[in-house]
């Protein structure tokens, strides 16, 4: 098993509210009045209040190079990801402190820039690690990245399971945005993403701080992978000169009641639970069509996704990140002892990943 202890954010100081956002796209892209019409509304539909950035507004007036933006992405992931880490440590809830020095893994996620070495060579700088602190690295997961993130650290805490593991998601979207891209898929990614930060603190299940756990917490129980054959068209990225070019299908929706539900059903029956049994459900909000599709599928109550949705309206899509402000938002509640939980997110490949969580002691 792990534990997940606590979770910490980096959230960037410029922030817009949807309807700006909208203004501002309308005033960029030479729509006619007839595609005003038929596309602007997805700002309207995509139940997102506010964003926040680490850029400010004027900057996405001018176009950018491929270098200025993956400069900016160099410096923010190491700034924010920094902020997340204290933010996560401050907030462990343990009756004994966890410091840097504590740590055994660092594994760093993220699909908006690139670093070589990683980010998280950058981080150890930053903050006293010991020199021996195992790195894990994932590039390229997109929205999955928050929960296949997870089943890796998972997979190394059952393997270590005295030891002490930092999971960071970073995605900084906006460095992403493309001036002169006026295609749909570009529009529906400039409604939907912003940049976030975050970091999980987890522990193995025979950890000497497990002892010093103030209430119960979600115990990942186990976890299932799936990558749809064929289907890498479905979203991702397109490398051009100026950087990052959005791939994003309108078929996004209708997977979830296809490839997700099965993926769902399987894993289910494999644990022996019932839909019904789970009380949580931390869901990667990717956009509204995709978490309404989500309690069709399932009959899922809004209430069982009240999470999910709320950080979709106060963060917008900020992709891996997101699933665990989510799973940050459920560690506030206070639940009982052998409540259930499935984290779950769709991401490139086609893929889905699934977690099992129990809140346990």
């Amino acid at each position: 098993m792990a534990i997940v202890c606590s979770v910490g954010k980096g959230i960037p100081k410029y922030q817009m509210e949807q309807n700006r956002v909208k203004e501002l796209v309308g005033n960029l892209f030479s729509y006619s009045e007839r595609e005003v019409t038929r596309l602007l509304p997805v700002f309207d539909n995509a139940a997102i209040r506010i964003r926040q950035f680490v850029v400010p507004e004027e900057w996405f007036l001018v176009e950018h190079s491929f270098e200025e933006r993956n400069d900016l992405y160099h410096q923010n992931a190491i700034h924010y990801a920094t902020v997340a880490m204290d933010d996560c440590l401050k907030n462990a809830g343990f009756t004994d402190e966890i410091t840097y020095e504590d740590i055994d893994l660092l594994s760093f996620v993220s699909s908006t820039g690139i670093s070589t070495p990683s980010i998280d060579a950058f981080l150890i700088n930053e903050r006293p690690f010991r020199t021996n602190v195992e790195r894990m690295p994932l590039w390229g997961l997109g929205c999955a990245g928050g929960a296949i993130g997870l089943s890796r650290v998972y997979n190394w805490l059952k393997a270590n399971p005295t030891k002490v593991a930092l999971l960071i998601n970073c995605e900084i979207c906006s460095l992403t945005f493309q001036k002169s891209d006026q295609k749909k898929s570009n529009l529906i990614g400039t409604a939907l993403f912003g940049d976030g930060v975050s970091c999980l603190l987890l522990i193995g299940e025979d950890s000497k701080y497990r002892k010093s756990l103030t209430k119960p917490t979600p115990f990942i129980k186990s976890y299932s992978s799936y990558t749809e054959k064929d289907s890498t068209n479905v979203m991702g990225w397109r490398i051009i000169n100026t950087g990052f070019e959005v791939i994003f299908s309108k078929s996004i929706p209708a997977l979830v009641n296809t490839i997700w539900k099965t993926h769902m059903q399987e894993f289910v029956q494999r644990e022996g639970i019932s839909i019904d049994e789970i009380d949580a459900f931390i869901s990667h909000p990717g956009g509204k069509k995709v978490l309404d599709a989500m309690m069709v599928t399932f009959q899922i109550s809004e209430e069982k996704l009240r999470y999910s949705a709320d950080v979709l309206l106060e963060h917008g899509n900020m992709s891996s990140a997101t699933v665990q402000y989510v799973m940050g938002r459920w560690l506030e509640e206070d639940m009982k002892l052998g409540a259930k939980g499935v984290l779950t997110a769709l991401g490139p490949g086609f893929s889905s990943e699934i977690l099992l969580v129990e809140w346990d002691e």
